[in-house]
């Protein structure tokens, strides 16, 4: 089967390796769509923390169900599923509180251990997620509205509360929308004008605003009626982006930081205190995020399907991964497997 990995920075290389033999409790999957993602442009370009090569990059994934172990979540061959990605030990205390996406020895598919850019692989069965209803298009998007739904759930938000998402890549749109659904006024700020353009158009935003817009906090509090927003939420992975939240947000309001990156974050203490700030940090997204969200998209209060501007070939990847990178507007690419 074919397998594309990964070696060094800059580099993959397609073999031809053998299929993977189910053992109890597992399931043999056949990939079918594979989301590209931030993660996977920073480990190509060498930047992505918690990271080592060579890796089988690969964790947002539309899978078709082979074979398959006894099972009591009704998985059987030939279910379309998304991947829940985390592998947990489920005996550390995160795990013991409920919280697995934080897992103190947490496993995440193309991260830490080879993911889903071959032909077939195996997971524990209870990582599948099925749907009768959705493409594999849209199951391979599941994972990365999980981690905005999750950011959205730690920030605890309150009715008709104003909140401003920085960064509109795919993460921050997947922020978004879980945000509108809460029912949320949302402010959009990014430095590339034709993402915010798309979020405009696209996902119904009144509100966007240049984050290198000189009048930014003016326009800010154009956008609130005078206040700054009680919920600011970054999904940039940029230090001066991130460091740069604790002085747009209103006092006695929250920051979830979203987004991250290798190195240090500082901040004006004096500034924090004078505030009262409530600050988050957002991991990853809990099991039981994925099917509510699966629910979601099948009745249509989420809408996907103006992410995808881009699609390869699993053997394109080689030649053409590296110009996603430079691609200036690109909001999702997809591989397409077999």
């Amino acid at each position: 089967m074919q397998q594309v990995t990964l070696a060094q920075p800059g580099k993959f290389v397609m073999d031809d390796v053998p299929a993977p033999v189910v053992s109890r409790g597992q399931a043999l999957v056949r990939t079918h769509r594979i989301g590209v993602c931030g993660t996977d442009l920073h480990a190509f370009a060498g930047r992505q923390p918690f990271f080592s090569y060579p890796r089988v990059l690969g964790h947002e994934l539309g899978v078709e169900v082979v074979e398959v172990d006894d099972n009591d979540r009704g998985i059987v061959p030939g279910d379309r599923c998304a991947v829940e990605p985390y592998l947990a030990c489920g005996t550390c205390i995160a795990c013991r509180r409920g919280k697995p996406n934080c897992c103190e020895k947490i496993r995440v598919l193309g991260v830490h251990i080879d993911g889903g850019m071959r032909t077939m692989f195996t997971l524990p069965v209870e990582k599948l997620h099925k749907s009768d209803k959705l493409s594999f298009d849209q199951l391979a998007l599941i994972e990365t509205l999980g981690i905005g739904a999750h950011a959205v759930e730690r920030a605890a938000v309150a009715a008709q509360e104003t909140a401003l998402v920085i960064g509109a890549g795919p993460i921050g749109m997947s922020v978004i929308q879980s945000l509108q659904a809460t029912g949320a006024s949302v402010i959009v700020a990014d430095i590339n004008d034709r993402r915010l353009s798309f979020c405009q158009h696209h996902l119904g935003i009144k509100h966007t605003i240049n984050r290198q817009d000189l009048q930014f906090e003016h326009r800010l509090r154009d956008a609130t009626g005078g206040d700054l927003p009680t919920l600011v939420m970054d999904a940039t992975g940029h230090p001066q982006s991130m460091a740069g939240t604790f002085d747009i947000v209103a006092h006695g309001g929250r920051i979830v930081l979203v987004g991250l990156f290798q190195g240090t974050l500082s901040f004006d203490d004096p500034n924090f205190h004078k505030r009262e700030l409530t600050l988050l940090a957002s991991r990853n997204a809990t099991p039981d995020t994925f099917p509510r969200l699966i629910r979601q998209m099948e009745t249509g209060e989420i809408d996907t399907s103006p992410w995808i501007t881009r699609r390869l070939m699993i053997n394109d990847v080689p030649q053409q991964f590296a110009s996603l990178a430079g691609d200036a507007e690109l909001v999702k690419a997809m591989i397409t497997v077999g």
